[in-house]
């Protein structure tokens, strides 16, 4: 007789039959997904198994554990950042995924229900989005137009064709816990393929939204920029967004906003609960200004105003500095960039003097001249509050802008000491 065997088998390699049933349960656990009825350590081997690349569907509400959404986000995306979505890998994922598929809809094309079909899955988990690009329609004759048109009026008469972007109402309304919805109407990396039309936010496209945004109870912040916001869209905007119960902070940055929209955002900052209004890079003259600065004067809500690179100039800056002689809830002002000289620095150095709240002055980039910061300084001489103050190229003179840096930098040294020596709250 001759006895044949391994020399390498032992027992040891046989696998153990639950191990072999957690193979199978992972390998087929999109048509038969066993998990919760799985004891704690064996839910665990079956979690590091699934592939990232089951079904929504299956994984969206059955699977909570962080670990298998990091796998999800890490196979995705080259960088991760969680601490941008409330340390939550899950909420991450969801969040990304449905601003991809928004950025690369197109209208006509695309079939809805690719974003249709994510509400239900996504909706319990999404609290911010971001989306910086919509795609506009195909024209089937793009081609043959553009090669119809002169070189001088392509662009001109490109950026008349009106262009309605994906309707993202129902979608926006559909998410109960939405929170922050970041918008840009235009394309990224277009290359040569530019034309004007590519970044036209239409009339019908900002009525869409401005619907959809009423409806959105629990949105605490909305920005929208880079979009072409003109008077007329804003003043949409703003009809819509009036008592809006939650909303407390707006960017409508980049745009082309100028004197009427200025004042519809007037009247909306002393008819909602906004703190912060971003109005950086639009075309709003000193009309605009007087508007906002009526609206600062009886204001009790706003803490932050951000005007720079505008043209508000002078009668505009002392406008709003006499509202600042008596308002007492703004700590933010931003003026950078906006043509001011010496009468505006002169009638701040009575805000300086007389105003308690504000904490943070931006004038960087004007003329306000020697004399001008020179008043600055006389006003701040018994400021306690001031903690930020920027004279960048704004013409007041090195001696000046160190001196007045010197009383910002105790102002702050001081609110800093406060801040330590003050007693913990108390946990009820």
């Amino acid at each position: 007789h001759r006895l044949i065997e391994d020399p390498e088998w032992s027992l040891a390699a046989v696998p153990r039959l639950t191990e072999l049933c957690l193979q199978h349960i992972a390998r087929h656990f999109e048509k038969n997904p066993i998990l919760d009825s799985l004891l704690p350590e064996h839910q665990r081997k079956v979690l590091d198994r699934l592939s990232t690349g089951l079904p929504l569907a299956v994984t969206a509400n059955l699977i909570s554990d962080e670990d298998y959404w990091k796998r999800c986000c890490a196979e995705r995306w080259q960088v991760c950042d969680i601490s941008n979505y409330g340390d939550s890998w899950k909420r991450m994922f969801f969040e990304r995924h449905l601003e991809n598929t928004l950025k690369c809809f197109i209208p006509n094309t695309t079939d809805p229900n690719q974003v249709l079909d994510l509400i239900p899955i996504c909706k319990d988990f999404v609290r911010k989005l971001e989306v910086d690009q919509f795609l506009p329609p195909l024209k089937a004759n793009q081609k043959e137009e553009r090669g119809d048109l002169s070189d001088t009026g392509s662009d001109f008469e490109l950026s008349e064709v009106s262009v309605q972007h994906h309707d993202l109402g129902v979608l926006i309304t559909a998410l109960p816990h939405l929170e922050e919805l970041h918008l840009t109407y235009g394309v990224k990396d277009c290359g040569m393929n530019f034309e004007w039309n590519l970044f036209n936010f239409t009339y019908q496209d900002c009525w869409n939204l401005a619907v959809a945004l009423k409806k959105c109870h629990n949105l605490k912040v909305f920005k929208l920029t880079r979009s072409k916001v003109d008077d007329e869209k804003t003043r949409l905007l703003v009809r819509n967004l009036l008592d809006h119960p939650c909303l407390v902070e707006l960017n409508l940055s980049h745009n082309l906003v100028r004197d009427k929209g200025a004042r519809a955002l007037g009247k909306l900052i002393n008819h909602s609960k906004l703190e912060i209004l971003d109005l950086c890079n639009n075309q709003i003259h000193h009309r605009g200004a007087e508007a906002l600065a009526q609206a600062l004067a009886e204001n009790s809500t706003l803490t932050s105003l951000n005007l720079r690179l505008n043209c508000v100039e002078d009668k505009g800056g002392e406008a709003i500095g006499r509202a600042l002689l008596t308002n007492t809830t703004l700590k933010s002002i931003h003026l950078g960039s906006n043509n001011l000289s010496e009468p505006t620095a002169t009638l701040f150095s009575q805000v300086l003097a007389q105003n308690t709240t504000l904490t943070s002055i931006n004038f960087s980039c004007n003329h306000l001249g020697l004399d001008g910061g020179k008043q600055l300084l006389d006003g701040l001489v018994d400021n306690k509050a001031l903690t930020e103050f920027d004279l960048r190229l704004a013409e007041v003179g090195q001696q000046t802008e160190y001196l007045i840096h010197q009383i910002v930098w105790a102002n702050r040294d001081a609110a800093r000491l406060g801040s330590l020596q003050q007693p913990p709250a108390t946990l009820l």
